[in-house]
């Protein structure tokens, strides 16, 4: 039953995801093309410089949408930073020089409506094919037909199967339908699911941060700040978008050509164009499979080309150019020697073809094939410049985040440095005259009862205590580092925390739950744990002398996970004390963000007979 909630959610969540972004992508699809077609045109004008950026900003917001469309669905596609615009009107058009920004726009506006349009009818059609498979049976007593549908598929194909009777036809027709919309709402979950990871596949590959360990410079040190996000630019989406656009028309072109123009058989020149085209793509993930693939395409071109007798020979335009935008994808995406080897075998199956054609050579044979080792020559030359200067441009820019964020950092550390100094100086001293004051109160007082020494024995031992914490806290401030300390307390210190307290004179209630010693507990939580009791007790102290204190650290389940809850309720404080010592509130604060670290929560509010209690639940 539990299994069959799961899929039920999940095909919900598939149909929510793919239902929708059908809507989103025709909304964005018209409104995108008619700002960027009023851009363009208004150029000239000066106007269509001002509405160009808010063209791809409005993209941009699309694209949010998309991503969040994904998160929701499950899957992350990480944190994305923009170009930030200047200040002035200047400032403003940097939006224009991002490149993210418009790969947002060619995503929204020419991919997502095509992909989402397929998705949505395939979900739609299979849906209706399945819901109507199962209430055919009812429907179709209403159809204008006298036979049912499978019945004419029956006589057609096999009129011998189709009974005699009405009934019978009735009968066997409703029953066929009924297994196949059965069948296809059984297959529903896997299809619903199907698309949307297709849809999912692509929006993550285009909108999401990630690039190909190619495309990014050499590692540097990461930085430790938190407001550190990724670079806006993915050269991996760009690169497949201007692949996949190159691929697809050089099919549509080169298909033809070599069918027509050289006479060679459609399914043929279909395999061959086709696989040369494939190898674009290959390229940028198997450089040496596109590679191989493109020099096997190209020589079965020249061989199927052979006997055309056309002067444009060996090698066809086409081809040519389908040749070239591989070595240039080889040459952009991997050292320079793939693209160099590549060519070095082009050129050698373009000598082999002159030098076995020789005698029967076609007139322009010897033009086609300068042209092509020349320009073939040139585009790796190209690419492999071009792939330098990315990459330098690469190291230039990470050099400019890297001693940004050095700055930042040491200002940071700075500034820690002069509140650990404040801390040293203050807090740091007066905790240790409270520590030597208590410590020898005995030896200055000597009339003073046992109960008094226990009392200073007492105070002297929380403030070396929290002296040790104070002086460990320092470090960790001036070192901006976790530094080796001693063993920090948990969920097994909290009984000790407990009755120092309870030497105060405070009545404190607490009952050790059995189950906690059995519960694998991490260290973040169990310290987590002890702050949460600690801080909570400190308060009731501090704002409800003579108060009743209730103290509750349970263990429990829910939808199958353990997770710890922590109480601490203190009753109202006599109406006759002073007023209580004022407090800044930091303290529960801190807890908050504490337990919001590991996924926990912390709630504190005054009960109703006027105490105060503090709850907090915290995965284990």
């Amino acid at each position: 039953m539990h299994d069959l909630s799961a899929v039920l959610r999940r095909l919900g969540r598939d149909y929510a995801y793919v239902l929708t972004g059908l809507p989103i992508a025709v909304f964005s699809f018209s409104l995108l093309l008619s700002l960027l077609l009023t851009s363009v045109a208004t150029l000239v004008v000066w106007v269509g410089a001002l509405l160009l950026p808010l063209t791809l900003v409005v993209a941009t917001g699309f694209a949010e949408v998309s991503r969040a469309r994904l998160r929701r669905w499950g899957r992350d596609p990480g944190p994305l930073s923009y170009r930030r615009a200047g200040h002035g009107l200047l400032g403003r058009l940097n939006v224009v020089t991002d490149p993210r920004r418009w790969l947002d726009l060619v995503f929204e506006m020419l991919i997502a409506l095509p992909m989402r349009l397929l998705t949505w009818v395939v979900a739609v059609v299979w849906s209706v094919l399945g819901v109507g498979g199962v209430s055919y049976f009812l429907w179709s007593l209403f159809l204008p037909d006298e036979e049912g549908l499978v019945i004419q598929l029956l006589r057609i194909i096999m009129p011998s199967a189709v009974p005699a009777g009405e009934t019978w036809q009735y009968l066997l027709d409703a029953g066929l339908m009924l297994i196949l919309g059965i069948g296809v709402l059984a297959a529903a979950p896997l299809v619903i699911h199907g698309l949307a990871q297709a849809d999912a596949l692509l929006t993550g590959v285009l909108l999401s941060a990630g690039s190909s360990a190619e495309d990014q410079p050499p590692p540097s040190p990461p930085p430790s700040s938190k407001h550190h996000v990724p670079r806006s630019f993915s050269g991996r989406a760009w690169s497949r978008i201007g692949s996949g656009f190159a691929a697809v028309v050089l099919l549509a072109v080169g298909w033809p050509v070599i069918a027509s123009v050289y006479g060679v058989g459609v399914a043929l020149s279909m395999v061959v164009v086709a696989a040369h085209c494939a190898a674009i793509l290959i390229t940028l993930r198997w450089t040496w499979t596109g590679l191989v693939i493109s020099l096997a395409a190209s020589g079965a071109t020249v061989l199927a080309t052979a006997e055309s007798a056309v002067p444009v020979w060996p090698w066809p335009v086409t081809t040519m150019i389908t040749q070239s935008a591989v070595l240039i994808v080889a040459a952009l995406a991997r050292p320079w020697y793939y693209s160099a080897a590549a060519w070095a075998a082009g050129a050698s199956i373009t000598v082999a073809a002159l030098l076995t054609a020789a005698p029967t050579m076609p007139d322009g044979a010897l033009a086609t094939a300068i042209v092509f080792v020349s320009v073939s020559a040139s585009v790796v030359l190209i690419g492999a410049l071009v792939r330098v200067w990315i990459r330098n441009a690469g190291q230039l820019e990470e050099a400019a985040r890297t001693s940004e964020e050095q700055g930042r950092r040491r200002h940071e550390l700075e500034e820690r440095n002069r509140i650990a100094r404040e801390l040293h100086d203050v807090v740091a001293h007066s905790m240790s005259v409270i520590s030597v004051q208590a410590a020898t109160a005995q030896y200055r007082n000597p009339d003073i009862d046992e109960a008094a020494r226990r009392e200073f024995n007492e105070i002297a031992e929380s403030s070396r205590q929290a002296l040790s914490e104070m002086r460990m806290l320092l470090t960790i401030m001036r070192d901006g580092e976790e530094a080796p300390t001693a063993p920090e307390p948990g969920l097994e210190d909290i009984g000790t925390l407990i009755e120092s307290s309870r030497s105060s004179g405070t009545d404190i209630r607490y009952t050790p739950d059995d189950a906690l010693a059995d519960l694998d507990v991490s260290s973040s939580t169990g310290l987590i744990t002890y702050r949460t009791v600690q801080e909570a007790l400190s308060n009731a102290l501090r704002h409800a002398p003579g108060a009743v204190i209730e103290v509750a650290v349970d263990a429990e389940q829910e939808a199958g996970r353990s997770q710890l809850r922590i109480a601490v309720l203190n009753s109202a404080p006599p109406q006759q004390v002073a007023e209580p010592a004022p407090g800044a509130g930091f303290g529960l604060e801190g807890l908050r963000e504490r337990a919001e670290a590991v996924g926990g929560t912390v709630e504190a509010a005054p009960t109703d007979d006027g105490g105060f209690a503090v709850r907090a639940t915290l995965p284990v």
